[in-house]
């Protein structure tokens, strides 16, 4: 398994520190959520978000990453759970989650939806879900990210799969990514933070209340 391969080098792929625009997008966060991280590889900012006094459970399909998770968890002296699952398979239980992580998590098309589907279900009211990915035209950029076009990232399409969400944050930017060996320059990402209004996932009228 490539995750494998790549998790069972010498230090960690990515760094150790936390993903910069989870940094500054965490601050919205309610205090003590429980929080879902994707695709979370070796535990950086489930790590970073424990430390903040969360709940926070790491899921991600590779074993090795994960222990490395827990050996950082444990250097910084906080708690995660985590959950060696593919995505096609892990269950996001509706209503479940005071927020949803997704950095640089990159699925094939059909995923993607489903799993974002599965994110707009699985969020309490008052949630947010926090993405931050590349965008396509990280194609023209030897500085991370996947090599195929259909893993990348879509502004417009993102907006569409996370309809019941409010995107109170929705940009595509360029902008330095320095994490571990393998973000390594300028890159072209997506960023999104949105909100679950209401219990159903809709959206609130808010200037327009009943």
């Amino acid at each position: 398994m490539m995750w494998d391969q790549r998790y069972s080098e010498p230090g960690f792929a990515y760094g150790t520190k936390p993903n910069n625009f989870l940094v500054d997008a965490s601050t919205r966060l309610h205090p003590a959520s429980r929080i879902l991280c994707l695709a979370e590889g070796e535990g950086r900012n489930a790590v970073y978000l424990a430390g903040q006094g969360h709940h926070v459970i790491a899921v991600d399909s590779s074993a090795v990453g994960l222990q490395k998770a827990r050996s950082l968890a444990a250097g910084h002296r906080v708690s995660i759970d985590t959950v060696v699952a593919d995505l096609n398979d892990f269950v996001i239980d509706p209503g479940a989650y005071g927020a949803i992580i997704s950095i640089f998590c990159h699925l094939p098309p059909a995923l993607r939806k489903t799993v974002h589907r599965n994110v707009c279900s699985g969020l309490a009211t008052g949630g947010y879900f926090i993405l931050e990915g590349f965008a396509q035209k990280q194609m023209d950029n030897d500085t991370g990210g996947p090599r195929h076009p259909e893993l990348l990232l879509d502004l417009e399409e993102l907006k569409r799969e996370l309809a019941p969400l409010d995107c109170i944050h929705a940009v595509e930017t360029e902008r330095e990514v320095r994490e571990g060996s393998y973000h390594c320059g300028l890159g072209a990402v997506v960023q999104i933070i949105a909100i679950k209004t209401d219990s159903e996932g809709q959206h609130q009228h808010r200037r327009n209340p009943p």
